[in-house]
């Protein structure tokens, strides 16, 4: 019986995305985004708000159709849907770190960074742009290296 392990994740984009080559043909679309739990201190009465970043990652094909890039900007509202995993990192001082990924399925921008293409209220002309991007993985295999 095959097994669903998704998760869903609504929050702001950290920084533009960037791409990396890796190897076999392989191209990597990383960028951070931050999701905020917002909740009233109970003792204080006063407001707060604890930041999780989750560095997300888009898998292609090298001379794939890349146009997801100009979109993928700080400050842009996205619902990325994808496969959790943790690792672990190793800081130059031998501390370790454990990161949250997301290796991306889907993406939906939900409301887009200052972008030329919009219009008065802020939304984008969806005569040009499709907002909903989908990925699969399907067409090729990964190893562990590359997720590093």
């Amino acid at each position: 019986m095959a097994t669903v392990f998704e998760t869903r994740l609504i929050g702001n984009i950290g920084k533009d995305a960037h791409i990396k080559n890796m190897e076999r043909g392989i191209v990597a679309i990383n960028f951070p985004v931050a999701h905020n739990k917002n909740w009233k201190d109970k003792k204080t009465g006063q407001m707060k708000t604890k930041t999780t970043w989750v560095n997300c990652t888009i898998w292609k094909r090298e001379g794939s159709n890349m146009r997801i890039i100009d979109f993928l900007t700080r400050g842009t509202l996205v619902e990325i849907i994808g496969t959790p995993f943790a690792k672990t990192i190793v800081m130059e001082d031998g501390t370790s770190r454990t990161e949250i990924r997301l290796n991306v399925s889907k993406t939906n921008i939900l409301r887009p960074a200052n972008r030329e293409d919009h219009d008065a209220s802020g939304f984008i002309d969806h005569d040009d742009v499709d907002d909903q991007y989908q990925t699969t993985l399907d067409d090729f295999s990964m190893d562990n290296d590359d997720f590093e």
